[in-house]
């Protein structure tokens, strides 16, 4: 087994990008490829674990993504099912904290109580958190949290002066965790696609062109070492560059 890296980001956030584009390589059906990402998911989750990353966010199915055809969203719904059901237990056993991020109204409602179930079963994990934005879109998180700020602030209850970053991050979606160091986006696309838009705000990007059904223990272990070797100044310049 190799060696986990030494330096580990706090969060890493991963697109997983090219399960359609795997399956059409071997002359399959897109769903195909959906359920070799599925075990993509499993060996990354599991890599995560053992290199002791403290938390990893994937993103699993976009706001946007309802306009697929109908076929493939039910498959990818049926992947959630199956993978609620059946990954739960290894998830418990790894002191694994599961958080499912996103609109929760348009899922169907076994969906969401599987949703629930996961996040009630976990809560007092203690190990990595394991977040899945699901029916997300980091535009819609934004305009949300404004939305809450404005009604806040027409009612009384907020002074449109006191609000600050810090203040606006703690009405998105990922108030709880720490903002990504890290963001990964499988199969070559160099885009950020309405991922976490304002957590990625000083985030390193690293764009592989691995497809997702590929991706796993090894190439997670890759990227985590391209961070440690990056320089992350944060609109600062280093000591040496101003000595």
């Amino acid at each position: 087994m190799s060696k986990a890296p030494t330096h580990l980001p706090k969060h890493v956030a991963i697109i997983m990008d090219g399960n359609g584009r795997w399956a059409k390589k071997r002359h399959l059906p897109r769903e195909a490829g959906h359920y070799a990402g599925m075990g993509a998911v499993r060996e990354t989750v599991r890599a995560a674990c053992d290199m002791g990353l403290e938390n990893l966010t994937l993103f699993a199915f976009s706001s946007e993504n309802w306009k697929r055809p109908k076929t493939e969203v039910g498959a990818l719904m049926a992947l959630f099912r199956v993978y609620f059901r059946s990954d739960m237990d290894e998830l418990v056993e790894r002191n694994v904290r599961m958080r499912i991020i996103g609109h929760r109204g348009r899922v169907a409602g076994d969906i969401h109580q599987m949703i629930l179930d996961s996040e009630s079963r976990t809560a007092q994990n203690t190990g990595m958190n394991l977040t899945f934005a699901f029916d997300y879109g980091g535009q819609e998180e934004i305009v949300a949290a404004t939305r809450e700020l404005a009604r806040a602030a027409a009612e009384g209850r907020l002074d449109p002066e006191t609000i600050t970053p810090e203040l606006f991050a703690q009405r998105l979606f990922t108030n709880a965790l720490p903002e990504p160091d890290l963001v990964i986006r499988t199969s070559g696309e160099h885009r950020l696609s309405n991922f976490l838009l304002w957590q990625s705000a000083y985030a390193e990007l690293l764009f592989v062109d691995t497809l997702w059904p590929d991706f796993g223990r090894d190439a997670l272990q890759k990227a985590i070492e391209s961070f440690a070797a990056r320089e992350r100044r944060f609109g600062a310049v280093n000591s040496e560059a101003v000595a």
